[in-house]
C-alpha cells in the first residue's frame, strides 16, 4: 500500500504489514513506542483480533481493507467523537473516486458505519488514550472490498458484491488524500458544523422511524436528526425527545416495523 502523494506531501506516515492483531492496537502502541508520532496510518492485509464497536470482532480475511489513522492531541477530548462523522465522509469520498458507478447507492448510517444499497459495507472504530500528557486517538476503517460476513445483526455486502472491482491498496491510496481533506475541513473542530451538514446530506435514517439498540435497552422512534454535537435525536412516541451519544440503530421499513410504536425501554 501507499499514500498518496498529497499525503505523503502534507506529513502523514504509512506503516505497512502483513499480519496484525488489530491495527488499532497496533496504532496505539506505535504511538506510545515514538513519542513525536502523528498522522500516520498503521494498514494490514488481515488481522487475527480485529474488533467493531463495543468489543465486537470484525472479521478480517485478506483482500479487505484494514487501516488506521493514529492522531496526537487531534482537537479537545471532548470533540474526538466527532472523528467518526470525519472519517465517514471520508471512506464515502474514497469510494466514490475509485467506483463512481456506486454514486447513489452509498449511504452513511449513525454513527459510524458505509452502507451499499442497505447492507454495511464499511465500519469506523474511534478509540482513544492518553499518552504522555496528550490524547492519542485511533481512527479505525475497515472496509469489505472483496468480502463481507454472512448472518450478521445487520446485513452486509462488499464492493466486489456491488459491482466494483476496487482493491484495498487503490482505495487506501484514495482514502489517504480524502482524510486529509475531510480533517483540513474539520478543524480541530471548529469546522464540524460544515462536516456534519455534509453527513446528514448523505445519511439513512434521517426522518424516519428507527429502532435503537442501547446496552440495558431498546427505543423505538422517529429520527429527527443530530444535535451540534452529533447525538442522534429521537422522538418517542409520547412525544419526548431522548438524546443518544452512542447505539445501534436500525433504519424501520413495512417488514419491521413494530406493532406498537413505542419506546421499550
Amino acid at each position: 500500500m501507499q499514500l498518496d502523494p498529497a499525503a505523503a506531501a502534507a506529513g502523514f506516515g504509512l506503516l505497512t504489514h502483513s499480519t496484525l492483531a488489530s491495527t488499532n492496537a497496533e496504532a496505539l502502541a506505535y504511538g506510545g513506542r515514538h513519542r513525536g508520532a502523528d498522522r500516520v496510518w498503521v494498514a494490514a492485509k488481515t488481522q487475527t483480533a480485529g474488533r467493531g464497536r463495543s468489543g465486537r470482532g470484525w472479521v478480517s480475511p485478506p483482500g479487505n481493507l484494514y487501516a488506521t489513522l493514529l492522531l496526537r492531541d487531534p482537537a479537545p477530548p471532548a470533540r474526538t467523537p466527532e472523528l467518526s462523522f470525519v472519517a465517514g465522509l471520508a471512506v464515502h469520498d474514497a469510494i466514490l473516486e475509485c467506483a463512481p458507478g456506486l454514486r447513489g447507492r452509498l449511504a452513511l448510517k449513525w454513527p459510524n458505519d458505509l452502507l451499499g444499497a442497505g447492507r454495511k459495507l464499511a465500519g469506523i472504530l474511534i478509540e482513544a488514550e492518553g499518552l504522555d500528557g496528550a490524547l492519542a486517538v485511533a481512527v479505525g476503517i475497515g472496509v469489505n472490498c472483496v468480502h463481507h460476513p454472512a448472518h450478521t445483526a445487520f446485513p452486509a455486502t462488499d464492493l466486489a458484491s456491488a459491482g466494483a472491482n476496487v482493491s484495498a491498496a487503490d482505495l487506501f491510496a484514495a482514502l489517504s488524500r480524502t482524510m486529509m481533506l475531510r480533517l483540513a475541513q474539520w478543524r480541530r473542530g471548529d469546522g464540524f458544523a460544515s462536516v456534519r451538514a455534509d453527513w446528514l446530506a448523505q445519511a439513512v435514517g434521517i426522518g424516519g422511524e428507527m429502532r435503537v439498540r442501547l446496552p440495558q435497552r431498546e427505543l423505538f422512534g422517529r429520527c429527527e436528526g443530530l444535535d451540534e454535537a452529533g447525538r442522534l435525536v429521537l422522538r418517542l412516541a409520547h412525544g419526548g425527545l431522548e438524546t443518544i451519544a452512542a447505539g445501534d440503530i436500525f433504519p424501520l421499513g413495512g417488514r419491521e416495523r413494530p406493532r406498537r410504536f413505542a419506546d421499550k425501554g
